[in-house]
């Protein structure tokens, strides 16, 4: 469908946003001043993310996105849930244009699953990001303790070995690898091999790969590897379970990435301690966050510009009212 100016430039910010596997399960809905972002079930990860955890997260990221690029475009938002579509509601109202850092940003945040340089982050740095990361019912705590680094690690490589061994998530992974730039392009989705620090190889080719050398052993010496040339490890933690609190949390996730952007820190998920439920358990009591729920998990630090993940078009997302 046609989509007028000033949508199509806040969508396109919007899915800039990350989502887990890059599915980008998300449909806009747009009004006169006002926006819906609903969940696109097709697009689901029932595997890796059976409660749809993951995709309500992915929307508050859209989210977040789009409240900063409408902030830039001279509109204040009003950001609700509405459990009946269910959707993420912003009302957009007119207001002083502000072009911040974060919306700067927007177009920059990668997701960079490489390693990183291992530099310790100043106290001028932790603070924006502490502070960035914190909303309503959900807290980021921010992890410098290279001990309790090293323990989050272990907590990752748990989680690698038991996502492994099921089947099921191995072709649910699988589904959503893009080997390379016109896999990439063709689908505009999808876990883009090079952006995963990969070579770009032949679907053939990177099959093979996957089924002789695709193992836990070998993801978990480079994800420790990776956590140990980490500055800190932000874990997201929601009060309440359900699409409102995760869609907050993906919302905190998405803010502090851009402030990380707007600073020059890169970030990567690690979120193998809250995709496995019994691993999740053990990973709260260690962090001690009692009754809450440890949403996301990403390792932070300097470290090179990556090749970028590709988004779909506009015209593909956007939905006319019914």
């Amino acid at each position: 469908m046609p989509v007028p100016a000033l949508m199509r430039e806040l969508v396109a910010a919007a899915v800039a946003a990350a989502s887990s596997h890059n599915t980008q399960p998300w449909k806009f809905l747009p009004g006169e001043r006002r926006i819906a972002i609903l969940p696109d079930f097709t697009r689901r990860c029932p595997v890796v993310d059976p409660d749809d955890h993951h995709l309500y997260a992915s929307l508050g990221c859209a989210a977040e996105n789009l409240v900063w690029a409408a902030r830039a475009a001279g509109f204040r938002s009003e950001v609700a849930f509405d459990a009946s579509l269910p959707a993420v509601v912003i009302d957009l109202e007119e207001a002083t244009r502000e072009a911040t850092a974060l919306a700067h940003a927007i177009p920059v945040r990668q997701c960079t699953r490489s390693p990183y340089d291992g530099a310790p982050l100043r106290h001028d740095e932790l603070r924006p990001l502490e502070a960035s990361g914190q909303g309503t019912g959900v807290a980021m705590h921010l992890i410098t303790d290279r001990t309790r680094m090293e323990r989050i690690g272990e907590y990752v490589a748990a989680g690698n070995t038991m996502q492994f061994s099921d089947p099921d998530w191995r072709a649910e992974l699988l589904s959503w690898i893009r080997f390379n730039e016109r896999e990439a392009r063709r689908s505009g989705d999808g876990l883009y091999g090079p952006a995963m620090g990969s070579p770009a190889a032949p679907r053939w080719l990177g099959r093979a790969f996957m089924r002789l050398a695709f193992s836990a052993r070998k993801q978990n010496r480079k994800d420790v590897a990776h956590i140990r040339s980490s500055s800190a490890i932000a874990v997201f933690v929601s009060e309440h379970e359900g699409p409102q609190g995760w869609i907050e949390a993906g919302r905190c996730y998405g803010r502090m990435a851009l402030q990380a952007t707007a600073l020059g820190i890169r970030h990567a998920f690690i979120n193998q301690p809250v995709e496995v439920a019994s691993l999740r358990a053990q990973f709260a009591a260690f962090l001690g966050l009692g009754a809450g729920r440890p949403d996301l998990v990403v390792r932070l630090g300097r470290g090179p510009v990556m090749p970028r993940s590709y988004r779909r078009p506009i015209e593909s997302v956007v939905v006319a009212a019914p």
